[in-house]
């Protein structure tokens, strides 16, 4: 589905759905050099079972017309237009990596257009080595051959690679490959750069007052799970609900685990709150 975002076609995939306002929205924010692909299991299984959909690419990033936003907030504001263009009032939120930040912002600044907050591979603050940043601005090729090593903690995950041919670093790398060729030069530089720069997420993580669920990968090599200490401290010191869940991956849980992602998102989804009341 493509829509009208300041002016830019945005294109959210809906899960094989047509997409419903009037059902309960789910949102899934992919990370950094990627699309919507990679939440491709899970979005469809939640088309499927009462929800509508909305997995958008990024401003910059495949189907959505650039320019990509170099800011944390600049994206979370971009996602409450997009909910606005196709007339969501309040929606499940779920984010991975780079997304997990927007996802955050979005929630702790819209709290009236959040029920739930899933963060999948997360940190806060989400800090990229100097050395990274500068191969993502002068070799992002180098980079993207880095940064898929370091995302999987295994060759052949099961049963996400029950067979030759499921090769989870080569599927991995295209897709990043592809964001670079159909993106604006330097992407990863500006993905990264928005990461590292967000200074604000434990101020935003103490203004989220829906349930919050924190999915970890017990091996994750990106953001490994010390990384959220912070973060739920400042959900606990708020009184917000929330619960982590470790899977055993790496930073590509969709990919590594991806029906113990599903089930873990799709259990916390269930949770819905009933809506909010109208304005006579």
């Amino acid at each position: 589905m493509i829509v009208d975002v300041h002016g830019k076609a945005a294109y959210a995939y809906t899960g094989g759905k047509p997409f419903d306002p009037a059902l309960p929205v789910a949102v899934f924010i992919h990370g950094a050099q990627h699309d919507h692909s990679v939440w491709a299991l899970q979005t469809r299984y939640f088309a499927h079972h009462g929800f509508s959909v909305l997995a958008p690419d990024l401003p910059g990033h495949c189907r959505s017309a650039g320019p990509a936003l170099p800011r944390i907030g600049a994206l979370a504001d971009w996602l409450a237009a997009l909910l606005d263009a196709t007339g969501t009032a309040r929606a499940w939120v779920a984010g991975h990596s780079m997304g997990s930040l927007v996802a955050l912002d979005f929630t702790a600044r819209y709290p009236a257009r959040a029920t739930h907050l899933a963060l999948l591979a997360t940190a806060v603050p989400m800090t990229v080595s100097d050395a990274l940043l500068e191969a993502a601005r002068e070799r992002e090729t180098e980079a993207i051959a880095m940064v898929n090593q370091w995302s999987h903690s295994t060759i052949a995950a099961k049963p996400s690679s029950p067979a030759p041919g499921f090769w989870l670093h080569g599927m991995n790398q295209r897709l990043m490959e592809r964001v670079a060729a159909t993106g604006e030069p330097r992407l990863f530089h500006t993905d990264f750069s928005a990461c590292n720069d967000y200074a604000d997420g434990l101020e935003r993580a103490a203004q989220v007052r829906c349930p919050v669920r924190v999915m970890v990968g017990r091996r994750d090599g990106m953001t490994p799970p010390r990384a959220t200490r912070a973060l739920a401290e400042a959900f606990r010191q708020a009184n917000v609900k929330f619960d982590v869940v470790t899977l055993d991956a790496g930073h590509a849980l969709m990919a590594e685990q991806p029906d113990a992602t599903l089930d873990a998102l799709y259990t916390f989804a269930a949770l819905m709150p009933a809506p909010a009341p109208t304005q006579s």
